[in-house]
């Protein structure tokens, strides 16, 4: 899928015009973040820019282009350019299904989340607590 002409926050990312964005410090990975992405206290824009850090996604602000030699070959090949995270459920499958069999539970082992309740969750918090075990599972796998 390409990404041109998804929404990252508000307003569109158009032909993929990644300059016109607000870059955010990106917060620690640590427990507090985690349950800050889950209870929506950080933007979808700050969410996708972990996820895209972590993946190996860098941005060249001056040629205006991603610099990808860090990101998996997999994923350069599904997406040269990252993917809005929040707004893509192809990207999230792909996030699920990158994360290794024995770290899929780190959500419920490590943070003691026990899932949304019926009615008070769609596919943002979904997406949410995706983002979530991926982080989590990159943090346990020791890479970075």
């Amino acid at each position: 899928m390409d990404n041109a002409d998804v929404p990252i926050t508000s307003g569109r990312l158009c032909a993929n015009d990644y300059s016109s964005l607000e870059w955010l410090e990106l917060p620690p990975l640590d427990t507090e973040t985690m349950w800050a992405i889950i209870h929506e206290s950080i933007s979808d824009l700050q969410v996708n820019q972990l996820l895209w850090y972590y993946l190996g996604y860098r941005y060249q602000p001056v040629e205006q282009t991603w610099d990808v030699s860090l990101v998996a070959p997999a994923w350069q090949d599904s997406y040269p350019t990252p993917p809005d995270f929040i707004a893509s459920r192809p990207a999230t499958v792909q996030l699920t299904r990158s994360i290794p069999t024995e770290h899929k539970q780190l959500l419920k082992e490590q943070l003691g989340f026990k899932g949304y309740k019926l009615g008070e969750f769609g596919p943002r918090q979904t997406r949410r607590a995706t983002a979530v075990s991926w982080l989590l599972a990159y943090l346990a796998s020791g890479v970075y």
